[in-house]
């Protein structure tokens, strides 16, 4: 990895889209030539066997971020390292294509991103994930991508190409109604509206969308729910999946660290309360990284979800089958189906 002697200022990027102060964070900047760029995934978090991620570590600084533990990979740490200290994959558009190339590949659903976000705010310095998107749209490859940042509206144009061939999924992760708890969880993240708006403005342009409600925090927002949901529907998407709380390794120090400067009034009862879900245990290393909620108060929840999303038709029409893949020409693609 290269370090950035004068790393690009992202909030200041023309389509960042940031509400207030431009936060006083010191960022640094690695730039690397990786070798390869396909992830081959068997997390629970991630629904697709394959990934991109064209960065590591991410601004948005979530407190629960899952991915935090991979920074640590790289000889940086888990809290603050992973927010500010961001690893930016240069060539990652070209990896995608020689991948797409090989003769083994015969086109798979790729996720952007399945470890850190591909829309962060140095997404509009970089333009990476748009360049990937670019590959997919070339080769017909479809593409799903979860993001919580709203610069990925910069990107419709080329979302509503692949989304004509049946080859786009948009979800936006909302956990939470309102922005007072968001920025003290999800600090420089996009906005509550501006994540409703993403969905409303990609609806309109023909990209299908989806709101992840996740992670539900018991004690936290797990009586947002079904108000998530409801306004993900209104601004036209029409899937929704939900997802609890999860602390891996070093992860639970972080939030939990966080979690008693933000909410000292709260923490213990959030401490109890996802204890209620977790089989008496709050981290769910013990039963194995594919545990799911439990118990009373989970069911509550689960149920609520599921009555909202059978009430407004979420999850019930069945996906455009994608067109087929195929391997552009050199001559272009003008009598290419």
């Amino acid at each position: 990895m290269r370090p950035v002697d004068n790393p690009p200022n992202p909030w200041h990027a023309t389509h960042i889209d940031w509400e207030g102060d431009a936060p006083a964070m010191k960022l640094e900047v690695f730039e690397e030539r990786a070798k390869s760029i396909l992830a081959e995934n068997d997390s629970p978090d991630v629904p697709h066997r394959w990934s991109v991620n064209p960065y590591r570590g991410c601004m948005h600084a979530c407190s629960y971020c899952y991915a935090r533990p991979s920074h640590q990979h790289l000889g940086f740490g888990a809290g603050t390292d992973f927010d500010r200290k961001i690893v930016v994959k240069l060539n990652a558009p070209d990896l995608l294509r020689q991948a797409f190339e090989k003769k083994s590949w015969a086109g798979a659903t790729v996720m952007l991103s399945g470890n850190t976000d591909c829309y962060q705010p140095i997404e509009g310095t970089y333009q990476l994930t748009r360049a990937c998107l670019e590959v997919c749209a070339a080769y017909r490859n479809p593409v799903t991508i979860v993001t919580k940042g709203s610069l990925v509206r910069r990107d419709v144009d080329v979302l509503a190409r692949l989304a004509a061939d049946g080859c786009a999924l948009v979800v936006l992760s909302i956990p939470f109604a309102d922005d007072a708890t968001r920025k003290k969880v999800e600090p420089w993240a996009s906005s509550v509206a501006q994540r409703f708006e993403t969905l409303r403005a990609l609806s309109e342009a023909g990209v299908p969308t989806g709101v992840m409600v996740a992670p539900v925090i018991p004690g936290l927002n797990d009586d947002d729910v079904a108000e998530v949901v409801t306004r993900a529907h209104a601004a036209g998407a029409r899937r929704a999946a939900m997802q609890l709380l999860r602390l891996p390794a070093e992860v639970m120090t972080v939030f939990d660290g966080r979690m008693r400067e933000a909410f000292p009034d709260r923490v213990k009862r959030m401490e109890s309360a996802l204890v209620q879900v977790r089989r008496g245990k709050r981290n769910e290393s013990e039963f194995g990284a594919r545990m799911t909620g439990s118990g009373p108060r989970w069911e509550i929840v689960r149920q609520l979800f599921a009555s909202t999303c059978k009430r407004l038709g979420m999850n019930e029409a069945p996906r455009a089958e994608p067109r087929p893949f195929r391997r552009p020409t050199r001559q272009g693609s003008l009598f290419e189906d």
